[in-house]
């Protein structure tokens, strides 16, 4: 970095603005109590002017009321501001109250001002042996020559030999106390390091999310070459340096094998006896459950990327498909004004007004019917009595006369059953008139059938004899 460069961040950078603030004593220790300190982001608004407060309680007990004579809200949307862009400021769904978390770069200036006390113990071994481990993995892990990975393997296999050898005849060697220090501070570091680094990681997909929608609110082009990059982002999003390496973490974090390993070892680590004084040791043991909540905001911050792109994407389509709708209702209103003015200089005719298309595979496949066995064997009958008057008795049921027998009814009443209807003009076909008359009630809407109560209709028959049939309650009324 040059000068320039060194210049544009002290005018421009958001950390080096807090370090020049005159109230930065404050706000990093109410950096330090609300996030660093416990751990916690995702921190509503309510709980922030609380801890905020308690700050200010101390400081003022100190120096005076004077010294900080804004409140904890005021104090807590300045900083929250765009011009200051120390906290994040954002809606949680499901949540009415806002919600706050640390920008990456006001957590960088938290942990370069922790820093700056010093520290009574510097790990330095543990340190040299992590740069060996990585550089080992770097190293091997990129030889793309099998003779020399299998020579390295094979070097490893007889280290490993010996050590076993070793602890067979009782030589085994266990880390010191010193050591043992050096390696659990270097833990603890990276722990930390790990967690901060996830607020940059979010932010980082959000930049690569907001390059997305400017692109497609400015877009002018075809809704093909739209959907192209789309695709195209949202590839660039997974597939960048930052989503790579962030979705190999999120993979080895969800694998059980790795998790049940992870726990195992974390289980072992308390019970060391050179670390046995250390306060906080058992903390240790919950590095995994501070990681999956930070892990599964930033995949939250990818879905709701991925959804509002979408929405975007959805309002294109609907303004799309509205000028589509103009253009068909343009094209539809010349057609009508040329079939009552047709022009006069013709250029071409057709036969139809559309073209009959029959795709292939539209026609059904082949189904071979099925074959009726039908007996065409001729059998005579024999000689008998068969009356065959029933074939000759059919009648037809007028249904207009029955309804002029209704309103016949209906013209000195209201309302009448069907029992009074059949009073006035008695049944002269019987069970088949009776039925007539029902069809006609369940089609009308002058008429009300009531299945929980009955009616006794008689009629004589033609020989004679009296006929009675129970009814459903039918009423007719007369239409206004």
């Amino acid at each position: 970095m040059d000068y320039y460069a060194i210049n544009a961040l002290r005018e421009n950078h958001a950390g080096w603005a807090l370090l020049r603030a005159q109230n930065a004593p404050l706000a990093l220790h109410f950096f330090m109590s609300a996030f660093t300190d416990p751990n916690q982001r995702n921190v509503g608004r309510q709980q922030l002017i609380d801890v905020l407060e308690d700050v200010l309680f101390g400081v003022r007990e100190s120096f005076g009321e004077d010294r900080f004579p804004r409140s904890a809200s005021e104090y807590l949307d300045d900083w929250a501001a765009p011009e200051r862009a120390w906290l994040r400021k954002y809606y949680v769904q499901g949540a009415d109250e806002p919600h706050f978390d640390l920008t990456p770069a006001a957590e960088d200036v938290v942990r370069w001002v922790e820093s700056l006390k010093g520290r009574e113990f510097v790990a330095t071994q543990s340190r040299l042996t992590s740069i060996f481990a990585v550089l080992k993995t770097l190293v091997q892990q990129s030889e793309t020559d099998p003779d020399i990975r299998l020579a390295e393997l094979q070097h490893q296999k007889d280290r490993i030999d010996h050590e076993m050898q070793l602890i067979r005849d009782g030589n085994v060697k266990v880390m010191t106390a010193p050591e043992a220090l050096d390696h659990f501070q270097q833990l603890t570091t990276l722990a930390k390091d790990l967690l901060s680094d996830f607020r940059e990681v979010e932010q980082n997909f959000r930049k690569l999310d907001r390059q997305v929608r400017e692109q497609i609110a400015t877009w002018d082009g075809s809704q093909g070459e739209l959907l192209d990059s789309i695709f195209a982002n949202q590839q660039d999003i997974g597939s960048s340096l930052q989503g790579r390496t962030f979705q190999g973490f999120w993979d080895y974090l969800m694998s059980p094998q790795a998790r049940n390993e992870l726990n195992d070892l974390l289980q072992r680590a308390t019970q060391i006896e050179a670390l046995a004084r250390i306060d906080g040791l058992h903390t240790i043991t919950n590095l995994h459950q501070d990681w999956l909540p930070a892990v599964e905001q930033t995949q939250g911050t990818v879905r709701q990327l991925s959804q509002q792109m979408r929405r975007l994407l959805d309002d294109k389509v609907f303004l799309e498909n509205k000028r589509i709708m103009q253009l068909i209702r343009s094209i539809e209103a010349s057609a009508l004004d040329n079939r009552d003015h047709p022009p006069s200089n013709l250029v071409m005719e057709i036969d139809a007004p559309s073209v009959d298309v029959a795709l292939p595979f539209e026609r059904p496949l082949y189904e071979p019917g099925s074959r009726v066995m039908v007996a065409d064997e001729v059998v005579t009958a024999e000689d008998a009595d068969v009356d065959a008057s029933a074939l000759f008795n059919q009648f037809h049921v007028d249904k207009e006369r029955l309804k002029g027998n209704i309103d016949e009814v209906l013209e000195n009443t209201d309302q009448a059953t069907l029992a009074d209807i059949t009073i006035a003009h008695p049944l002269s076909q019987g069970l088949a008139e009776l039925v007539a008359y029902y069809q006609l009630a369940s089609e009308s809407d002058w008429a009300s059938i009531n299945p929980e109560a009955t009616q006794r209709i008689t009629w004589n028959a033609a020989d004679g004899s009296t006929r009675e049939a129970n009814i459903d309650h039918i009423i007719f009324v007369r239409p206004v």
